[in-house]
């Protein structure tokens, strides 16, 4: 008897442990929010149950939330979660090269360096307080936008004391600066600052139904600093590739392109989820593609799209190695692999411009691929597709904004 007590005690202190490691696991991997299109059920997995619990909308919309109550095996409670139904987005997918010609919402400080005086050298920038990746969006209440501008009220400043708004962690802030007189009798600042950028990526999707577009899947940052570019404004252009630096182990290879005359669109959004915008031209009979939900996405094969010689875009075979589900937000929500060797042998994997490249797994545009890892160059990370289509959305805000 004693026997059969100690064997049933260690077979329910292991299905103890084994419960709790689940609700653990549960509770890590299923994300807080979660969407659902209508008509279908929630996915989490076999041994997880949700139950709705709440209605949270106020009135019938194009979606509805509720909160649902997920269970481990129907009987221990896990977590409670909202969950968004939605209607099904459909896009057309990319793959084709862009040039981007950006503009930033001021002029981004880049280097703080000394100016050469009668008195020595010295630092306006530093004395004021600057830093490297502080935005100058105005000087005396005017605004500025571009170099020149900035370096005119300099040279016409007469060593006179300054007030200059800047940005700094998205916080503004009042400063004084004070231009120097240089040796050849100049004003200056001693700062080297950026007022634009420019570049080529890949398109991940455009809506067909208003030339809402995505691409990149990553931001546009600084070269010298790594802060992402506030953006004023920019364009869109046509671009082709013209060849291809191979990536090696250490040392990621590049896509080589140039820029053509034509303007297709103009950016509006320049943020950790991708640049967004809106384009001039584009098919609206296109084949489209339903866009996936972060919960549809599985580990296994999917291929990408990408352009990477003057023949445009091909299919390329790759492996989603490795999905991070809870991470709702930011461009590495998974790994993926390339296989293909046909992309293998020209580029050596992944490269830079191939940024935004549409992922495809079971019919549907999953996410797209932002980095590559310079260990192995085969490798790198990815983002949902469903996180550049929630930035995308804020689009229809701004063009009304700026229209106004």
């Amino acid at each position: 008897m004693r026997k059969c007590i100690r064997i049933f005690s260690v077979i329910c202190f292991f299905a103890a442990g084994a419960v709790l490691m689940l609700l653990m696991i549960g509770y890590v991997r299923i994300p807080d929010v979660m969407s659902v299109n209508e008509f279908d059920k929630i996915n989490v997995g076999k041994t997880y149950v949700c139950q709705a619990l709440v209605n949270t909308s106020s009135e019938k919309r194009n979606t509805d939330e509720y909160i649902t109550s997920v269970k481990l095996f129907n009987i221990f409670p896990v977590k409670d979660a909202k969950v968004t139904v939605t209607q099904r987005k459909y896009v057309v997918p990319g793959g084709n090269v862009f040039g981007i010609r950006l503009y930033t919402k001021g002029v981004m400080v880049i280097r703080i360096d000394g100016v050469t005086t009668s008195s020595g050298n010295v630092s306006p920038g530093q004395k004021a307080g600057l830093k490297e990746g502080d935005m100058i969006i105005s000087v005396e209440g005017v605004s500025i936008t571009r170099n020149k501008e900035l370096s005119k009220l300099f040279a016409e400043s007469g060593g006179k004391t300054l007030e200059m708004q800047i940005e700094r962690d998205g916080h503004i802030k009042e400063i004084e600066f004070t231009p120097v007189l240089a040796d050849d009798s100049s004003y200056k600042g001693g700062l080297w600052i950026r007022d634009s950028t420019a570049g080529i990526g890949t398109v991940t999707w455009y809506d067909r139904e208003d030339g809402v577009f995505a691409g990149l899947g990553h931001a546009v940052c600084d070269v010298d600093t790594g802060e992402i570019m506030p953006l004023s404004g920019g364009d869109i252009v046509e671009a082709r590739v013209t060849g291809c630096y191979k990536s090696t182990s250490g040392s990621a290879g590049e896509l080589c392109g140039v820029f053509s005359s034509g303007t297709i669109g103009k950016l509006y959004i320049n943020s950790s989820a991708g640049v967004f915008g809106v384009l001039d031209k584009y098919s609206d009979t296109a084949e489209v593609l339903p866009l996936a939900l972060k919960q549809e996405v599985v580990e296994g094969p999917a291929r990408i799209i990408c352009t990477i010689d003057e023949n445009g875009p091909a299919y390329y075979d790759i492996e989603i190695k490795k999905i991070f589900k809870s991470a709702s937000t930011g461009q590495r929500n998974m790994t993926v692999k390339v296989t293909d060797e046909r992309l293998i042998n020209v580029t050596g994997g992944i490269v830079q411009g191939m940024s935004g490249s549409p992922i495809i797994q079971n019919g549907m545009l999953v996410g797209a691929v932002t980095h590559v890892f310079l260990d192995d160059c085969t490798e790198g990370y990815g983002i949902f597709a469903e996180n550049m289509l929630d930035t995308a959305k804020n689009i229809s805000a701004l063009e009304e904004r700026k229209a106004s």
